[in-house]
């Protein structure tokens, strides 16, 4: 999931420096939406982790 985080960044960079604003603005919110998802998952998996012990 992470890997798919990096792919959408540097797509926004990239479209940031030729111009492309709005691919820009809507790959860096995927980007942030797609970290976030992550970050509840990886916290759900350490709380499993931590309950099944």
């Amino acid at each position: 999931m992470l890997r798919w985080t990096i792919t959408f960044i540097v797509i926004a960079i990239i479209a940031a420096i030729l111009g492309f604003g709005g691919i820009a603005g809507a790959a860096a919110g995927i980007a942030k939406i797609i970290f976030f998802i992550f970050i509840v998952l990886f916290a759900l998996s350490l709380l499993k982790g931590l309950v099944k012990k």
